[in-house]
Order: structure tokens, then sequence, then C-alpha cells
């Protein structure tokens, strides 16, 4: 086994990545802390170091792995995941890239990469992406309509909340996520128009139970179908296993008898 190979499979191994997963954490930790001033005065000695320190083991990480793939290591999505959100540290943070200081956090979102459940998570959230643009594309229409109509019912009396179809879109986004909307909305609209309640009521039942319920449903079926392929993938190692083990075993029959006889 040649020196690329062993490095590769130390850089792969689950030993490795439970170290990584350690550093990942105890990074964040480190970048939550240096948020309270009076720490990062007194700490800033020992934080900074250890900051960088862990950046190095990252890049070297990341370098392994590269050295290992080769070009095949873009080949994987959770690679290029890790690759960016390192990089993004290695970018000078002075002058007009300043913010990217501020960006270094995005080095716990690796812990999506390390951990295989929250892979699964996203991996299903992804999935989910085509059935939800569907869903997307309803509830837009929805809130179209019904922002042209309350332009036009209630517009001229309250034209803070309902003056022009992006204010009122804005007002049903309030009033959809159920922040404030009787008190502060809907209850003043019904003071002029008492039958304003005939609009409401049957909104907020269409998208904030409804369709956001149908945003779930498809997240959960995506969910079950991503956690169905797993399994079938480990059934599958598993049965592959399992023959070859059966095949080393009637080989080693085999050789018995011949040396028997």
């Amino acid at each position: 086994m040649g020196l690329r190979q062993r490095i590769g499979d130390y850089a792969e191994s689950n030993r490795c990545q439970y170290a990584i997963t350690v550093l990942i954490l105890l990074n964040a930790v480190i970048l939550g802390v240096e948020t309270f001033p009076t720490i990062a005065a007194s700490y800033g000695w020992l934080l900074e170091p250890m900051d960088k320190i862990i950046l190095a083991i990252f890049i070297v990480e990341i370098a392994a792995k590269f050295l290992y793939r080769g070009l095949g290591f873009f080949k994987n999505g959770w690679n290029v995941f890790d690759f960016l959100v390192v990089a993004i540290a290695l970018v000078p943070a002075t002058g007009p890239f300043a913010i990217v200081r501020a960006l270094r956090i995005f080095r716990a979102l690796r812990l999506i990469s390390i951990v295989p459940q929250m892979r699964t998570v996203v991996q299903a959230f992804i999935g989910a992406i085509p059935g939800m643009l569907s869903i997307v594309a309803l509830i837009l229409l929805i809130f179209y309509v019904s922002a042209v109509l309350t332009t036009n019912l209630f517009g001229a009396d309250f034209p803070a909340w309902f003056g022009h179809i992006g204010r009122s879109m804005y007002s049903l986004f309030q009033i959809m996520t159920l922040e404030s909307w009787s008190m502060g909305i809907v209850r003043p609209v019904m003071e002029l128009h008492p039958y304003a309640w005939v609009f409401f009521v049957p909104f907020i039942l269409l998208t904030s139970f409804a369709v956001i319920n149908l945003f779930i449903g498809v997240i959960v079926d995506s969910m079950q179908t991503q956690h169905r392929q797993v399994s079938a993938d480990l059934k599958s190692e598993t049965g592959s296993i399992a023959d070859k083990l059966d095949t080393v075993e009637r080989e080693l029959a085999s050789l018995r008898k011949l040396l028997m006889k």
C-alpha cells in the first residue's frame, strides 16, 4: 500500500472524521465566544491561534482527500461543499472583504457533511424541491389574486396596508404567518368593512394550514424515500459482503479437500 493510499484511507477513516467533528464543534464554540467583547479582549491571544490551527487542520484534511481522489474529489457534492466552506476562510478579511471574517462561522456547517443523519435530512430536502416548486407556484397565485382583491377592497381606507399590490402582499404574508393578524390588521379593517372576515378567514385556512401542510407532506415523503434508499443501499452492501464471505468459505473448503488428499 502506497503513501497516497494510506493518507487517503486515514483522511476518510471514521477515526479522522470523529476528530474533525470535535474540531468543528470546538471551532464553532470559539467563534461564538469571540462575540463577547470582554472575553475576546481577555482571551483573544488564545482564541485567535486556536482558530488558525483548526483552520490549518481542515486545510490539511481536504488536501489529503484531494491527493487521494485527484479530480474525482470534486465529483462528490459534499467534498465540494467542504472545500467552499473552508476556502471562504482563506480570503483576506481586510478592506472590502472584511465581511468574510464573519463568514467563518460557516465552517460549523461542515457538520452537515460529516454527520450521516444530517446529510440524509439535507438530501431529502433537496429531493423535495421539485415537488415544492408547484406548491410555491400555487401559493404565489393565491397571493397575487388576494393582493389584487384586497387592494381594490381596502386600499382606499388602509393605504399603509393595502395601498398597492406590494403592500397588500406583505400584509397578507403577515396574516399568513399569524403575526398580529387579528388585532393588528383584520379587526381594524372590520371596523369599516364588517364582512371582511369572509375573505380573511378562508385566506388563513387556505394558506396557513392547507398549503403549508402540503409543504410538510412533500418534505416528509422525500425523507421517507431517502430513508428507504439508504436502507436499500445498506441491504445491498450487506448482501454483497455475505456473497463474498460465501465465496471465501467455498474456496477454503475446496482448499481443505485438496490438502486432505
